[in-house]
């Protein structure tokens, strides 16, 4: 929370609903877009209005909920709707934890992540202006099935809400829907909500039954149209939180863009509203830049590439790239399809090449695993090179073990480091040596075995095979030519 707090502003989200049409066990406002859940999103924006008090109301798998909630925002307060249904009730008991606040209430759903500080700012800001016990924020749809309807007086002014299950044939053909997102006085709400009643089709107390009764009163109700209809956007089904992320993500990724970001192809990347990029980064199509993922200026990411929790340095480029929980240093270059998992870290102008794995290993600065290897629980200096198809086998079948490899050590094809193993500075490795010992600074170590050949083998072990037979016809040719050379120095 900032320090700048309006002390006349609390923030009420409910989120005590079960989303049954979502039909999964995970509550509704915990489904994820952006890199966080439904109710998360709600949350920080509630949280950069600045008001004086937040609470959250729970219901479905309370537990659940509310600790997802005290884990990012301690300073919420959770409150636990009862076995009364309805809206009305949930801001009921929300108010309960409030005593003695007179100032203004925002109502938001948690299911309704789009909403932004600048168009609620402005709706807080217009109610106050307009002086009113309530102010409704509605939209104008093309098909507002399910929505709840603004019914207006012949002057424009609002004279109730009707509920889609609750509406005439005449009020449900009413365009102007209710977005679920109000302004009350908190006087209003306590003098009112008491008298609020049950008496409809779903049983429920509706909160928005306080219209009618201010309207009674002769308390001024206000309407604030959405000017971006999406800001009103609910999830209610996963078609939906589909379409909602996908608004999310768009608004994302052109915000990137207007700070100097260049995004090839938007309807391809997705960058979660948790990541951080600096101007002159390149993202080029299919990448997924996801959670806290870092990427400096000017490092290009793409295509086809997957980033989480990664940190990318300057000017480092990272083509077809899985990576997790990984650290690539300046100017080094990952890809393509490597695969980078928890605690790898590339050092800067290192390299990480083609079909490489690299799993809680450190490759210094200068350093290249080039081609075709797995690098696990590895330390490798500066300035090493390591040839195509090296391996640090690092597990002895009970426990990991770790290989280092010192600065400046170049080895040979088709190596295998068998940890735990040492690789002194400067020193060298022959093609296909399996190192089972430490080799001191300057040394090269071999691995050598002398070649036997069986000759007849396949002919004799393979009988009737395509091999055998082209092995026998090869002989014979062989056989004869031998014979030949052997008349003409008869």
């Amino acid at each position: 929370m900032t320090n700048n707090l309006d002390s006349r502003l609390a923030v009420v989200i409910l989120a005590a609903g079960q989303g049954t049409r979502m039909k999964s066990s995970l509550p509704k406002v915990l489904h994820r877009i952006g890199g966080r859940p439904l109710l998360g999103h709600v949350l920080d924006t509630a949280r950069d209005l600045a008001p004086s008090h937040v609470v959250v109301v729970v219901r479905h798998e309370r537990d659940q909920v509310a600790d997802a909630v005290l884990g990012v925002s301690p300073e919420v307060v959770v409150v636990d709707q009862d076995e009364i249904p309805g809206t009305g009730r949930a801001v009921e008991v929300a108010l309960d934890a409030l005593p003695g606040f007179d100032g203004d209430i925002l109502v938001l759903s948690g299911d309704c992540p789009l909403a932004d500080v600048e168009t609620l700012g402005a709706f807080v800001a217009g109610h106050r202006a307009e002086r009113a016990e309530a102010t409704l924020m509605t939209a104008v749809l093309d098909d507002p099935t399910g929505y709840g309807r603004i019914i207006r007086e012949s002057d424009g002014s609002v004279a109730r809400i009707v509920e889609q299950k609750d509406a005439s044939p005449e009020e449900a053909a009413v365009s102007e829907v209710n977005a679920g997102m109000y302004v009350f006085a908190a006087s209003a709400l306590r003098e009112h909500l008491p008298r609020v009643g049950t008496d409809n089709a779903q049983r429920e107390k509706y909160l928005t039954d306080i219209v009618a009764l201010l309207r009674q009163s002769e308390g001024r109700v206000a309407a604030s149209i959405a000017k971006d209809v999406t800001v009103t956007y609910g999830v209610n089904d996963r078609v939906q939180l589909s379409e909602v992320g996908r608004l999310l993500n768009a608004r994302t990724v052109r915000r990137w863009q207007l700070e100097g970001v260049t995004v090839v192809d938007p309807a391809t990347t997705w960058i979660d509203v948790t990541a951080t990029l600096a101007p002159d980064v390149t993202v080029l199509p299919g990448t997924h830049i996801l959670r806290s993922t870092t990427i400096s200026a000017g490092a290009t990411v793409g295509p086809d590439t997957s980033l989480v929790d990664c940190e990318v340095g300057e000017g480092a480029t990272v083509t077809r790239t899985d990576a997790t929980l990984a650290v690539i240093g300046a100017g080094a270059t990952v890809g393509p399809f490597a695969y980078l998992r928890a605690g790898a870290e590339v050092g800067d102008r290192g390299k990480v090449g083609t079909f490489v794995e690299i799993k809680n290993s450190t490759i210094g600065e200068g350093s290249k695993v080039p081609h075709l290897s797995y690098i696990g629980d590895t330390t490798i200096g500066r300035n090493v090179n390591l040839g195509a198809g090296a391996i640090t086998a690092n597990y002895d079948d009970l426990t990991k073990h770790r290989t280092e490899i010192a600065d400046e050590v170049h080895t040979g094809s088709h190596n295998v480091f068998v940890a735990p193993v040492r690789i002194g500075e400067g020193a060298k490795t022959g093609a296909g040596a399996v190192v089972r010992k430490d080799v001191p600074a300057g040394a090269l170590a071999l691995s050598i075995a002398p070649q036997r050949n069986t000759v007849g083998w396949v002919e004799k072990n393979r009988p009737g095979t395509g091999a055998a037979e082209a092995a026998a016809r090869a002989r014979s040719a062989q056989e004869a030519g031998d014979g030949s050379q052997e008349a003409a120095h008869g």
